[in-house]
C-alpha cells in the first residue's frame, strides 16, 4: 500500500499533467483525454499515468502517440510543479476500465434478462407429479 506522502504526490502529478494538457498542449492528435489515476513506483522514479479518451480506437492511438510526443514538456511540468530531488519518468497507460464496465453492465442485463425469463416461466409452471410427493408420518398408511 502506498504511503501518505506517495497519494500526495500522485495527486499533484495528476493535477499538474491536467493542467499542462488543457492549457499548453495543443497538439490536433490529442483528443478529449481525462487523466483517471497516477501510480508512483516505491522509489518514486517512475509515475504510470493512467488516462481515457472518448471516441474510437483511431482517437486512442492518435492520442497515446500524441502523449507519447509530449512527454518531455509534461515532465518538465512536473519538475516544475513539484519540489523533489528528482523527477519521476512518465509512462501513459490507457485506461481500459470504463469500457470494460460498459461490457459488464452488458453482461448483468443479459444475466437480469435471463433472470426474468425463468422467473416468468417458473410462474406457470406446473409439477409433473403432487404437490408434494413424500410420504408424511401423520399420514394414514394402506
Amino acid at each position: 500500500m502506498a504511503g501518505a506522502g506517495a497519494l500526495k504526490v500522485a495527486e499533484q502529478i495528476k493535477h499538474i499533467v491536467t493542467q499542462t494538457l488543457s492549457r499548453h498542449i495543443s497538439d490536433p492528435r490529442l483528443g478529449f483525454v481525462t487523466i483517471t489515476e497516477v501510480r508512483l513506483s516505491k522509489d518514486w522514479q517512475q509515475a504510470e499515468i493512467f488516462y481515457t479518451v472518448l471516441g474510437d480506437e483511431q482517437s486512442c492511438q492518435d492520442t497515446a502517440e500524441g502523449l507519447e510526443a509530449a512527454k518531455g514538456q509534461l515532465r518538465t511540468a512536473v519538475a516544475r510543479g513539484l519540489t523533489l530531488r528528482t523527477t519521476p519518468a512518465l509512462a501513459f497507460i490507457l485506461d481500459r476500465l470504463p469500457q470494460a464496465s460498459g461490457e459488464f453492465e452488458q453482461l448483468l442485463a443479459s444475466v437480469k434478462a435471463q433472470d426474468a425469463d425463468i422467473a416468468a416461466k417458473a410462474r406457470s409452471a406446473q409439477f409433473a407429479g403432487d404437490e408434494d410427493p413424500y410420504k408424511h408420518d401423520d399420514e394414514a398408511t394402506e
